[in-house]
């Protein structure tokens, strides 16, 4: 297999309980030919597309054999590799996480299937966000979120818009926080350096102290959870 420039995690065994459709939510269509699962891997496609050797990491379990036929149309755009959930890990996004790192190489960004990012210049955000790792070795695509009600259902973030050098960063995060006060925005994207992806799982444990605080924060215009079926 190749050695990539960065690696992407993909976790797609989840079980879509909220979904509550006979398919995969990833899977969900929103136009001929387009899937959830394809418009959230928009910005991945723009990583290949920039000339970056891309390896995607998709964890899964035996119900989603669907999603693994489906990426069959991506092998020619980046490199896939694919393993199962180790239930050893929990069966929650962290323990999809801890089962796709030992495969990642070089630097690495969490992509969900049902998160997908809109807006002008959403493609390239991914791409810009590797490109901030050297500022703080994390970065966030982030979308701004008011509503307290969407912030405890979501990796709530603080974000501290920038001075002199016009960059925003991350002063506070927290996985979907019981008390949502003094958050004003969300990450739809995570990446980080190969030094740091051990901390990733503690991105999405409520349990962990977030590693995101000082996080480089690209702002994008809207963030859609594709966690039910009216999306």
């Amino acid at each position: 297999m190749p050695i990539p420039d960065v690696s992407i995690i993909l976790p797609c065994a989840g079980f879509g309980t909220r979904f509550s459709a006979p398919y995969s939510k990833e899977l969900h269509c929103l136009a001929p030919g387009v899937t959830v699962l394809d418009r959230s891997l928009e910005a991945v496609v723009e990583l290949a597309k920039s000339g970056l050797d891309v390896r995607v990491v998709v964890v899964f379990g035996t119900h989603k054999l669907d999603t693994v036929r489906y990426l069959a149309r991506y092998a020619e755009t980046f490199h896939m590799a694919f393993v199962y959930q180790d239930e050893s890990f929990a069966s929650g996004l962290d323990g999809a996480i801890r089962s796709a790192l030992p495969m990642t190489h070089g630097p690495v960004a969490l992509v969900l299937p049902d998160i997908v990012v809109t807006g002008a210049g959403s493609a390239g955000c991914l791409l810009a966000a590797f490109r901030h790792l050297g500022v703080a070795g994390w970065s966030v695509v982030a979308a701004e979120e008011r509503d307290p009600d969407t912030l405890r259902q979501m990796g709530a973030l603080a974000v501290v818009e920038g001075s002199g050098s016009g960059v925003a960063t991350v002063g506070a995060a927290a996985e979907k926080p019981a008390d949502p006060s003094g958050f004003d925005a969300f990450w739809g994207m995570v990446a980080v350096t190969q030094e740091g992806a051990h901390r990733l799982p503690d991105v999405v444990s409520k349990e962990a102290d977030s590693p995101l605080g000082g996080a480089v924060a690209v702002m994008v215009e809207r963030i859609v959870n594709y966690n039910t079926v009216a999306g």
